[in-house]
Parts: C-alpha cells; sequence; structure tokens
C-alpha cells in the first residue's frame, strides 16, 4: 500500500499478503533504523544502542540559573522515563516525577524544560504534534504532543525490554500510566516513523488526533498542504474488528470529502479494504 496513493484520494484497491507476523515486526523494533547499528546482532547490537545512549548523556543542560552543567545520571533517568511513555500523552512533569522516583528534592519546571529540550535538540526525543486542523469541524482540541523517541529500539533498549519481555505484555514503567501494553506502544512508535517518512516524501505532515479528556483518539493524521487528510490507526493485532475503526468511520462522517481515505495498519498476513470503506493493512507492506 502506498501512502503517496491514498494521498491522491482515489481509494485504491488494497490487496495483498504478507508472511511476515508479529514476531518480525518485533525483530524489526529491536532492531533499529539506525545505519551503523541495525545490521549489528544480538549483544552486539545491545551495546552499540547502550553506547549511543551513553554518548547522548555526556552532553551538557542549563541547570536552574542558565549555566551549562554535565549531568549524565539525572540525564539519563530522564531519557529512561520518556521511553516508558512511548506512545502515551503524558505530560513533562509526570515523565520528570517518573525519572524522580520520589527521592531528593523534585526539579521545577524550568529545569524540567530544559531537560525535555535538550533531548530535542539532541535528536533523541521526536515527540508527534497534536493535530490543528484548518476546518472548523470540531471544538478546539488540546495541543498536547504524543511521546516517541527518535527510534522504538533505543526505547526498547533504556527500559531493558528485550523480545521476551515485550511478547510477555509486562509492565515496564508502572508510574507512567498507559493504555494497553509497551511492545503496542512500540509498534505504534515503528508505524509513526515509517509514517513520518513517506509523508516527507509526500509533501505531507503528521500529527496525532485526540479529544478532550482522550474521548476519541486517532493515532495518525497525514495531512496534505491543502487540508485534506489520510487518517490511520495503529492496531497490534492479525484482526481488525467494528471497534477498532469506529473513531475512523466517526471522523469520516465529520470530514466527509476532507478524509481522502482511513486506514488500519496491523500484523494481519492480508491487505484488504473492510465492507465499511476502511482498509487493512499489515506494516510489511506499507510504503511511500
Amino acid at each position: 500500500m502506498s501512502l503517496a496513493g491514498l494521498l491522491e484520494g482515489a481509494r485504491p484497491r488494497i490487496d495483498g499478503d504478507t508472511r511476515l507476523g508479529l514476531d518480525d515486526d518485533v525483530d524489526e523494533i529491536l532492531r533499529s533504523g539506525f545505519p551503523a547499528i541495525r545490521n549489528y546482532a544480538g549483544a552486539d547490537r545491545g551495546a552499540a544502542l547502550r553506547g549511543y545512549v551513553d554518548g547522548v548523556v555526556q552532553h551538557d543542560i542549563p541547570d536552574e540559573l542558565g549555566r551549562a552543567v554535565r549531568r549524565p545520571d539525572a540525564l539519563r533517568r530522564r531519557l529512561r522515563a520518556y521511553a516508558a511513555a512511548s506512545g502515551t500523552t503524558s505530560s513533562i512533569e509526570r515523565i520528570r516525577d517518573a525519572a524522580h522516583g520520589g527521592g531528593g528534592a523534585t526539579p521545577n519546571r524550568q529545569t524540567t524544560q530544559a531537560y525535555r529540550d535538550a533531548l530535542e535538540r539532541l535528536w533523541v526525543v521526536d515527540d508527534l504534534p497534536g493535530w490543528l486542523p484548518t476546518q472548523s469541524h470540531f471544538a478546539p482540541l488540546p495541543k498536547t504532543s504524543k511521546r516517541f523517541l527518535a527510534d522504538p529500539a533505543l526505547a526498547a533498549s533504556l527500559v531493558g525490554a528485550g523480545k521476551e519481555k515485550l511478547l510477555s505484555g509486562e509492565s515496564v514503567e508502572p508510574s507512567v500510566p498507559r493504555d494497553g501494553t509497551f511492545l503496542g506502544a512500540l509498534f505504534e512508535a515503528l508505524v509513526a516513523l515509517s509514517v513520518r517518512v513517506y509523508a516527507q516524501s509526500a509533501g505531507a505532515s503528521v500529527s496525532h488526533f485526540r479529544e478532550q479528556h482522550g474521548r476519541r483518539e486517532i493515532d495518525l493524521i497525514v495531512e496534505r498542504p491543502d487540508g485534506a487528510v489520510v487518517a490511520l490507526e495503529a492496531k497490534l493485532s492479525q484482526t481488525v474488528d467494528r471497534d477498532d475503526v469506529k473513531h475512523l468511520t466517526w471522523l469520516r462522517d465529520k470530514l466527509e470529502d476532507h478524509l481522502l481515505d482511513a486506514a488500519v495498519v496491523c500484523v494481519s498476513p492480508y491487505a484488504y479494504r473492510r465492507k465499511d470503506g476502511i482498509a487493512v493493512v499489515p506494516l510489511a507492506l506499507l510504503g511511500p
């Protein structure tokens, strides 16, 4: 399935199949997209990812008075908490509290923001902004970003989540609440990373949709410069039911012709279009 094809608005035929499944997607998450790391195997890859983090946390950050200081342990804790918040809209204060762990003085908001800005400048944090539609179909939407690192393999490495732990559904950081499993969040991160690359080549932008209090959410909104959009949900499942597409069909009713197409990106072995018009596409078959 071509993302650029969906953005043309012609509702292309959706078909095809793949032998790649959940195990392969987990392997792809852990493999990383860093060219210098990607082709390592096993322990060597883990050591390379840890080495990358070691290099990141040695950078200076401003303290409360704006002075440049080096706090590798504090920056590592903050980065680990950010990794644990992958796929959530957790506030930077909640991430700070998760990193802080309740001991000693809590850093103030200025210092907390300085940590987050430092990680963004280092191209480690790559949050997905909230969608701000140009059409007047909605009440004002929250501007909260969805938290992601630049690569899902970094997030898995930081929280010590290997393949077995991810597949078990074990919680990685109870102080950062989430709906669903951490593996589901990393799958969404991999989908988001892929879609952002493909959208850039098509001249489109990517954001996420969330109503106040999270009443309705859609993982990815791909928007053309003229405001027309493609809506995508990432689901870590082989089957897609009515509940999985209810927010997509709701958005279609709201936007009408402004919604070019909608799809669920999942781990199904088959690509097809449902009777309600929503496309179902395995991540392995998603392309530019």
